[in-house]
């Protein structure tokens, strides 16, 4: 097989393919068609005008995007950033097509060479070449303090700098994770960094941000906004439209909605599902939204009692009516999971999961079984850590809570505030909390970090072998039939020992004011405004 089968066949591997889904009340602009470098040669740089402001729901927690572990984040990230890679989306496929590098070549399967597009600099004026991505990729895998993403880069071996606008990556075996890895916004790991910035402001980086994308960081006011400016230099010409950009950060998605509707903004990074209709009901808003990839799950600490016992989790796992908990948490709008693996990812979805036997599901009976073999027959106290966070709030707990006194669990529902609830959760003090894992467009994304014995979002803290070793054959494997069969094999070690009770995969929805044009929907919970512009 030669260099151009082996890229083809190597993306045709990777790539995560997406079935047409209508996008709510209308699309934006038509995807800008771009030469291969992405740019159209001989047009003019369009002048920057208008203020958009949006309103930005969840939790921001860096813009550094080497230590994020928030799409809230990214969601701004992604406009002061650019990646060796992006996502494009067609309306038909997810693609990974190259960014910063303007080209990208596989010489073997262990060995990638990127070409870097000429004279991009950034923010601070420094060029962005060879030296700049290597530090940057370096800080993910091997940096002070450790990136969580650092798990990403674990099989690079080498960057080799070929010549100031050429690097070449060496690993130490095929790694099928790559495209989705080196994307600048939900990859994380190939999203590149000033070295100026980074060493002039340290562990402040993330209150200092500086890339190369279409806006540069002025200012993050605490409980406020965070304000960002057009980028005169860009490298795609024409982009951006916009002059500035403000993310007004709101705590309350129904004052959000208010605003929406009484023009003070023009936008929503995220539309909670039970204020949709009120959207759908504006006429001045187009709503974006579809099944994404992602899932929704009840976890359990594993580390310590109660839920140490894996009969107990058992329980917990079949015990949840997923039919109630999608008509009154998710209103009706999402799909049952069974497993992790979510229907963007076609590849790997099994469109027969509901009949296959596979996965967890709601089974009383079979519930009760695994309770009466746990080792505390009495009642079980449990508290049940809760946040106004995420697309439904605390309706999810509010839901499962009396699920689980029917087999002897009484969940103690305990509100607090989301900064709390994060820091709580990622120190392991709690016994129940729900969360949604999302914008993951490949298996390895959506069950490897998360679940790996030492994984750097592993909350729970689960811990078994075989899993472990499941996923890691899979990074290294690059045909697609055995990719699956070993996903699903990691996928029944993890539902059948039940760290969590899976429970739904769903909509992500954005909002946009009907003057907004050019708005690129992209299925990966992003916004980004490159090619967004104001009229009226």
């Amino acid at each position: 097989m030669d260099k151009a089968e082996l890229k083809k066949a190597f993306l045709e591997r990777m790539s995560a393919k997406m079935g047409r889904r209508a996008v709510l009340k209308g699309m934006g602009a038509g995807l800008i068609a771009a030469g291969g470098n992405g740019v159209f040669p001989g047009i003019a740089r369009a002048q920057q005008s208008g203020h958009i402001r949006i309103a930005s729901i969840k939790v921001i927690d860096t813009l550094d995007p080497h230590f994020t572990g928030f799409l809230s984040s990214i969601q701004i990230i992604n406009n002061i950033h650019n990646g060796l890679l992006k996502i494009t989306y067609d309306g038909e496929e997810v693609r990974f097509e190259p960014d910063l590098a303007k080209t990208w070549e596989l010489e073997d399967d262990r060995t990638h060479l990127f070409k870097l597009r000429e004279n991009v600099k950034f923010h601070d004026g420094t060029p962005c070449d060879a030296e700049a991505v290597k530090f940057s990729l370096l800080r993910v895998k091997e940096g002070e303090p450790e990136s969580p993403h650092a798990w990403k880069l674990e099989q690079l071996e080498e960057v080799e700098i070929v010549d100031p606008l050429t690097v070449r990556l060496h690993f130490s075996q095929a790694n099928a994770f790559l495209p989705v890895a080196l994307n600048g916004s939900t990859g994380r790991a190939g999203t590149i960094v000033s070295p100026a910035a980074v060493e002039k402001f340290g562990q402040d980086y993330g209150r200092n941000p500086v890339g190369t994308g279409p806006f540069r960081f002025v200012s993050w006011r605490e409980n406020d906004a965070i304000e960002l400016e057009a980028n005169p230099d860009y490298f795609e010409a024409g982009l951006p439209k916009l002059e500035r950009a403000t993310f007004v950060l709101m705590n309350e998605a129904s004052t959000a909605v208010a605003a929406m509707i009484s023009g003070q903004i023009d936008g929503m990074t995220d539309c909670p599902m039970q204020l949709v209709p009120q959207i759908e009901a504006f006429p001045g808003a187009n709503l974006y939204g579809e099944i994404e990839g992602n899932y929704t799950f009840l976890g359990m600490n594993n580390q310590r009692a109660p839920f140490d016992d894996i009969n107990l989790r058992r329980a917990v796992a079949w015990a949840l009516d997923r039919e109630t908990i999608l008509a009154q948490s998710y209103f009706g709008r999402a799909i049952q999971a069974y497993t992790p693996i979510s229907p963007p990812m076609t590849k790997f979805y099994d469109p027969d999961i509901a009949t296959s036997g596979r996965g967890q599901w709601f089974d009383l009976e079979k519930a009760k079984q695994f309770r009466a073999q746990a080792a505390d027959q009495g009642e079980v106290q449990a508290t049940y850590m809760m946040a106004e966070r995420g697309p439904v709030g605390t309706r999810v707990a509010q839901t499962v809570a009396p699920m689980l006194a029917q087999i002897g669990i009484r969940a103690n529902l305990e509100l607090i505030e989301p900064a709390t609830w994060v820091q709580r959760r990622n120190a392991g003090d709690f016994d129940l909390y729900d969360f949604e894992w999302v914008a993951d467009l490949d298996p390895d994304e959506a069950i490897y970090p998360e679940f790996r014995s030492d994984g750097a979002w592993n909350y729970c803290g689960w811990q078994n072998a075989d899993f472990d070793q499941h996923c890691a054959d899979a990074q290294v494997t690059l045909d697609t039939e055995e990719r699956r069969r070993l996903y699903y094999a990691a996928e029944d070690l993890l539902m059948d020992e039940a760290p969590i009770a899976i429970m739904a995969h769903m909509p992500i929805y954005k909002v946009f004011s009907t003057k907004v044009d050019g708005f690129q929907y992209i299925p990966a919970d992003l916004v980004n405004l490159h090619s967004v512009s104001l009229t009226g």
